[in-house]
């Protein structure tokens, strides 16, 4: 278990990075922190975006972010970044793969679809029909996008 305090951690995994950020677009004070994890893992970078709702990185949590292979980005607005936001960020960390989360599903109405996100980006988007993949087949040299399917248990 990790706690969501800034700092360095070392896991079974190695290291790995927290970066305090907000979950809201006034400093935290609505709805209080959240944190970015990146972390290493079969020689890919990592990172994992939370509930984050800021409209924009600040330089240092772009430095502590560093350079990312998988990315997986809120995107459904509400309560995270929304989807024109979240492409302009996808863009300038420029992650290989980005697996867009926190979006409408069957499951899940109070959010926004993905379709902001994936128009504004404009990079392919590979449609899968699990929730489970890997990456061999999905990384490529420019961003790509994977849709995984929600679970349906």
């Amino acid at each position: 278990m990790l706690r969501s305090t800034a700092g360095r951690r070392d896991s079974p995994v190695g290291e790995i990075v927290a970066i305090a950020s907000e979950h809201d677009d006034a400093a935290g004070t609505k709805a209080g922190p959240n944190t970015i994890f990146c972390f290493s893992m079969d020689g890919l970078r990592v990172c994992h975006f939370g509930d984050f709702r800021q409209d924009a990185l600040r330089p240092e949590q772009r430095d502590a972010i560093g350079a990312v292979d998988v990315l997986f980005m809120p995107v459904g607005g509400g309560p995270t970044i929304g989807g024109a936001a979240a492409a302009e960020l996808v863009r300038s960390l420029n992650p290989r793969l980005v697996v867009p989360m926190h979006y409408r599903t069957r499951a899940v109405n109070f959010l926004e679809p993905p379709d902001e996100f994936l128009d504004a980006l404009g990079a392919p988007v590979e449609r899968l029909d699990s929730s489970e993949t890997t990456t061999d087949d999905l990384l490529s040299d420019g961003t790509r996008v994977a849709l995984l399917a929600a679970p349906t248990a």
